[in-house]
């Protein structure tokens, strides 16, 4: 375990090796799964604020469910999710070649707003586990991200250099320099 500021690290997080592999996936983690993307509370805003720049980019499923249950949902233990359509696909979801894509960070891309997407989306397979006295960094491990930790692997990318961006947008880029440092001293 690494502790940082109050956050403890897995050790997965230092020594799995990942990258994803979006065309042998074909983005499955958008469509599978017990409930939609966990989402924080102060995304929600952004969200309601922004819809109608991401609509354009939604299949007509996704902004039918927007449009009758609003743009999260809950799960089952009442935390804030992305919606679901049919119990499968992220609201949010369109295809591009087959591959599963994200309307709200395609809207991000074209500039048409500025919240990229959900922070649990941006983080994954890293998961965040709060508690009133810390917050805990996880490895999600799930064999639909198989093909993400070959390619890994053979590219010897460390997880948390993978995902340094949104680990950066999450605890800032002092807090992933403290990480980067006590990992690898």
């Amino acid at each position: 375990m690494i502790v940082i500021d109050n956050i403890i690290v897995s050790e997965e997080i230092r020594d799995i090796r990942f990258c994803c592999n979006l065309e042998a996936c074909l983005g499955i983690c958008c469509i599978e799964g017990d409930a939609g993307a966990p989402i924080e509370e102060e995304e929600i805003s952004v969200l309601e604020d922004g819809i109608d720049q991401v609509k354009p980019f939604m299949r007509k499923e996704g902004v039918e469910v927007i449009e009758k249950t609003g743009v999260f949902d809950f799960d089952s233990s009442g935390e804030y999710v992305t919606p679901l359509i049919n119990d499968r696909d992220c609201a949010y979801v369109y295809y591009e070649d087959d591959i599963a894509r994200c309307a709200i960070e395609k809207a991000y891309e074209e500039k048409a707003i500025d919240f990229q997407k959900p922070l649990s989306c941006h983080l994954y397979p890293i998961r965040i586990n709060k508690s009133s006295n810390f917050e805990a960094a996880n490895y999600h491990k799930w064999h639909v991200c198989a093909p993400a930790c070959t390619l890994g692997k053979k590219l010897e990318l460390p997880l948390y250099k993978f995902l340094k961006d949104p680990i950066i947008r999450k605890y800032g880029e002092k807090w992933y320099d403290k990480l980067v440092s006590e990992i690898e001293q």
